[in-house]
């Protein structure tokens, strides 16, 4: 379980580092700054990555957290690099990571989470 819980503080950590890139920035800024699409890019492939390595267990234990769909994200932006939407990916920062972060909050230790 351990392991879990530090992959899920990964991509609590991620997504944080996501929202606070992303604030006070309209789609516009977004579309216009090559520096905030990839760091935002950046971390939501580690959000992926880490939620693809999640144990089969804990993904199955937690079906509200769209696990296929985070690791499918990530393949995207990593595999498919030249077909990313930056909507999609503006859409996600605006609409999946405030729910992905208060669902991931609810699942780390706060132990864990000041270590």
């Amino acid at each position: 379980m351990r392991r879990d819980e530090t992959l899920l503080l990964d991509m609590l950590i991620a997504a944080r580092k996501v929202q606070r890139f992303a604030a006070n920035l309209d789609e516009a800024e977004f579309r216009r700054s090559e520096l905030h699409q990839s760091a935002i890019v950046r971390e939501l492939q580690v959000i992926g990555e880490a939620a693809r390595k999640v144990s089969d267990d804990f993904r199955s234990a937690h079906p509200t957290i769209d696990w296929h769909r985070i690791a499918g994200m990530r393949n995207r932006l990593v595999h498919e690099y030249f077909r990313v939407s930056v909507s999609i990916v503006w859409r996600t920062v605006q609409e999946e990571i405030p729910a992905l972060i208060e669902q991931l909050e609810a699942l780390i230790p706060p132990t864990l989470e000041n270590e």
